[in-house]
């Protein structure tokens, strides 16, 4: 399955969906167009992708288990040629937010973005960790990467800010760090989106701590 998670990645169905058809699929995979067919068919019951299928063709999107798995399997080959991904470790202790991310992650503005870059819909809400002391220096490196632009958009009658988000895995489940342009939070708090509810998915509370490995 990993063969065709990669091939389908390399034609951008880990950013957002991509329309392909069968015989597309089958000269990605050097197989025929029924081949094809039956090994999307196998990924999508796999739950490493969704499919939207239309009269021309169907609509594909790698999810976030399927990213899961490619990621792991970066991570076998960084090893074996000892390249290791660039990331950071940040801790800290979970804390009860201001209660605004629910509004702004819900505005379709963002949420279209967040599905077509991080290849999820968030939970409406986000969970936010006080940093440690060495955390906060280390978050000091996200500052200064570009990470994955979320533009500003206009709705409502005013202006939704823009931000930037890294991919992420908390206890082995898939989330992103979201960096607001304009935020209420100070530098030592560290928000986390994710497909799922965090809380209820981590099994914390306030004041348990989460660790959380970001890729630069």
């Amino acid at each position: 399955m990993i063969t065709e998670l990669k091939r389908l990645a390399l034609e951008g169905a880990h950013q957002k969906p991509v329309k392909v058809s069968t015989a597309r699929v089958g000269k990605l995979l050097e197989t025929s167009p029924q081949t094809a067919s039956r090994r999307l068919q196998e990924l999508e019951r796999a739950g490493l992708i969704s499919r939207n299928i239309v009269p021309d063709g169907q609509w594909v999107s790698i999810t976030s288990q399927g990213m899961k798995m490619l990621r792991q399997e970066s991570s076998d080959y960084q090893r074996l040629f000892g390249a290791a991904e660039e990331k950071v470790e940040l801790a800290g202790r979970v804390r009860t937010g201001l209660g605004e991310g629910q509004y702004y992650i819900s505005r379709e503005g963002y949420m279209r973005q967040f599905r077509e870059k991080l290849g999820f819909p968030p939970f409406h809400g986000t969970l936010n960790l006080d940093l440690d002391r060495p955390s906060v220096l280390l978050r000091r490196r996200l500052d200064a990467r570009p990470g994955i632009p979320i533009a500003e958009f206009q709705s409502e009658g005013r202006t939704f800010g823009g931000a930037k988000c890294f991919r992420a895995q908390a206890n082995s489940h898939e989330v992103a760090v979201i960096l607001p342009d304009r935020t209420h939070y100070p530098p030592d708090v560290l928000e986390l989106l994710a497909p799922v509810n965090l809380r209820q998915a981590l099994k914390v509370k306030d004041e348990d701590e989460v660790r959380v490995e970001v890729f630069l």
